[in-house]
């Protein structure tokens, strides 16, 4: 049976890497809530169109998000769900719709998040990102033009923790109540974490 993965954490927790890597393990879809929305914004709701909200800057209300994914999970012959649910109402929703493989929640100190999020650095011209204590470029004309995103700074950053906490912690209560959830240490290197996580999977299987 195809997987069915929930990777639950924080921005800077790793959820983008670790869900690439197991899409491509298992051969199942990485959705995200931004590409379902983008890839759906004419999608016709009982609550408008996605396009309408993000066209206006308004946030897209959780009736039309559940509609958009729900769609997004009917399509994949299995997935893996980073940044969806974010708040309780699209738990309880996802709940209803999908049973899950695994939910797994991945485990960083509020230190090393703002560490990872602010040491971000974006070339301007490709997209690329980088990091100043992990990962920068060889090249050093690529160095001298990455920029720091107005969303990577301290300030921004634990703006975005503080937004995150309020809202997706009673996400991680809600698994962790059923007895759903697996909490894995996501300060590790990325390979632990990846190795951890394919052995929740397996076992759950």
């Amino acid at each position: 049976m195809s997987k069915r993965i929930l990777l639950l954490g924080a921005p800077g927790a790793g959820k983008g890497t670790q869900s690439k890597r197991l899409a491509e393990e298992y051969g199942i879809e990485h959705i995200t809530t931004g590409d379902a929305l983008r890839a759906n914004k004419d999608m016709e709701t009982e609550h408008g169109t996605p396009r309408e909200y993000m066209d206006a800057g308004d946030l897209v209300p959780d009736a039309v998000v559940n509609e958009i994914v729900d769609a997004a999970l009917a399509d994949a012959d299995g997935f893996v769900l980073d940044g969806y649910p974010r708040n309780l109402s699209q738990a309880e929703y996802l709940s209803e719709q999908t049973d899950l493989t695994a939910a797994l929640f991945l485990d960083v100190g509020e230190d090393e998040l703002i560490r990872r999020l602010t040491g971000r650095r974006m070339d301007p011209e490709t997209g690329d990102i980088y990091h100043t204590e992990f990962n920068m470029p060889d090249d050093e004309e690529i160095e001298a033009r990455l920029v720091q995103r107005d969303d990577d700074t301290e300030e921004v950053v634990k703006d975005r923790l503080e937004t995150y906490y309020d809202n997706t912690e009673p996400v991680i209560d809600h698994y962790r109540e059923q007895g759903a959830l697996v909490e894995v240490d996501g300060e590790a290197h990325p390979d632990e974490v990846f190795e951890r996580i394919t052995d929740v999977v397996e076992s759950e299987a």
